[in-house]
């Protein structure tokens, strides 16, 4: 199910360098942040619309978050379970709950028996204030064991550390962290969580929280977030990417084909995005790369200025290709989320972005095991790759090089080598 977005005809790609930075800095003074989904050609009966949480980078080096919030239509899960068109409504879920994403991707019997005493790391931007207690109410309301500051299950932490120093709030950020924690908590519920927060959104923040969270122990960190490539990505990867033994998960991006950073790093797992429907398949699944225009879906493409790491063997592009792995982040086929912090804190929400599909890949790591001690853990798939989910179908733009964009059998851009089937594309 795809929906395609409108826009100003003066809009461009956030994460584009040179004039596009001079119009998405435009962009961000008019308040331009909600798509209104209305391509009659693809729309369904009942399209789905949604909203931007974070505000889009006004300078080199920011990120931005890639959650989006479904604001109506009727949803993937709401159309199988026969449930009237509220997305917007907060009284209760309106998207994919923990059984199924569990079930969509082989995980039912890992997450009842795994990940106990293994820690999942969320790197986020500034702070959310009910970060605990939303996650305690989803928890709650999906028979998920509670996690808590007081059973040292969770934890909340500023860049460097501190349980008391910490950022400053920020609505949209919020609603992403809430985002991350619940798609954590969805695949793997035995975990623990430490929750990093970096005081604003620019790299150097952000990669201080990503180094925090390996220090204090983590060896699964999911990161939520991407800006433009840039000449100073060599620098950043050395600086808080490079960790081996630890598995390092970043979206690929929502904004189409093209590529992003930090999912181009040579030292993370790079995890693009997919429309998933149930389907009466063997499987009861089926994926196609998420696209709703040629300006929004999964990120993917070749990157301008990042090493090829020596796993990635495709020879359409000499540096580093997005992506390696893939999960659902298509809006419309979304996932349940609850936040009440700020503006978009109204309980619960309908999520998609692949800021949903990188949090569940760090999990499904997690359910999977320690990575192996010297490992890059983003090498695994590629040694396992009868272990996924091939997905063949779909395309996020137009490009030069066909599977750049466009899904093919075996590797390809915009999902890798495709989605979760169980635990062995994960281990190593």
């Amino acid at each position: 199910m795809r929906t395609t977005p409108t826009h100003s005809a003066g809009r461009r790609r956030w994460h584009r360098i040179g004039s596009a930075a001079t119009a998405t800095a435009a962009l961000l003074l008019t308040g331009l942040t909600t798509a209104a989904h209305a391509d009659a050609a693809q729309a369904s009966p009942s399209k789905v619309t949604w909203t931007r949480s974070c505000a889009l980078p006004r300078h080199p080096g920011e990120m931005a978050c890639n959650a989006l919030r479904v604001t109506g239509g009727r949803t993937a899960f709401q159309q199988q379970h026969g449930i009237s068109p509220k997305a917007a409504d907060a009284t209760s879920p309106s998207g994919y709950g923990p059984a199924d994403l569990r079930a969509a991707y082989g995980l039912t019997s890992a997450a009842t028996s795994n990940g106990s005493g293994r820690t999942i790391a969320i790197v986020d931007a500034y702070d959310d204030p009910n970060a605990e207690s939303d996650l305690a109410a989803y928890r709650s309301h999906y028979g998920l064991p509670a996690c808590t500051t007081a059973n040292g299950c969770f934890k909340k932490v500023g860049q460097t550390g501190s349980t008391t120093s910490l950022p400053a709030p920020n609505s949209g950020w919020a609603a992403e962290i809430s985002l991350d924690l619940d798609m954590a908590s969805a695949v793997c519920p035995n975990c623990h969580i430490t929750l990093v927060e970096a005081k604003s959104a620019t790299m150097t923040n952000l990669g201080t929280a990503v180094n925090e969270a390996v220090s204090l122990g983590a060896k699964y960190v999911s990161n939520s977030y991407g800006g433009g490539e840039s000449s100073s990505d060599a620098t950043y990867d050395s600086t808080y990417f490079n960790h081996p033994g630890v598995a390092i998960t970043v979206s690929a991006g929502d904004a189409g084909y093209g590529a992003e950073y930090p999912a181009a790093s040579r030292y993370v797992t790079s995890v693009g995005g997919t429309s998933l429907t149930a389907s009466s398949t063997t499987r009861g699944w089926t994926e196609s790369v998420w696209s709703t225009s040629s300006t929004e879906g999964t990120g993917s493409g070749c990157s301008a200025y990042d090493t090829k790491p020596a796993w990635q063997t495709d020879t359409g592009c000499a540096r580093r290709t997005i992506a390696d792995v893939s999960a659902v982040a298509d809006p419309a086929t979304g996932v349940s989320v609850y936040d009440t912090y700020g503006a978009d804190g109204q309980g619960w929400a309908t999520y998609g972005g692949t800021s949903a599909s990188a949090p569940i890949i760090a999990a499904v790591y997690a359910l999977a095991g320690t990575p192996s001690s010297g490992s890059y853990p983003a090498k695994f798939p590629y040694a396992n790759t009868s272990a996924l989910n091939d997905v063949t179908s779909g395309s996020n733009g137009t490009c030069a090089t066909s599977y750049f964009c466009t899904a093919r059998t075996g590797y390809d851009g915009p999902t890798g080598w495709g989605t979760p089937q169980g635990l062995g594309a994960f281990t190593g």
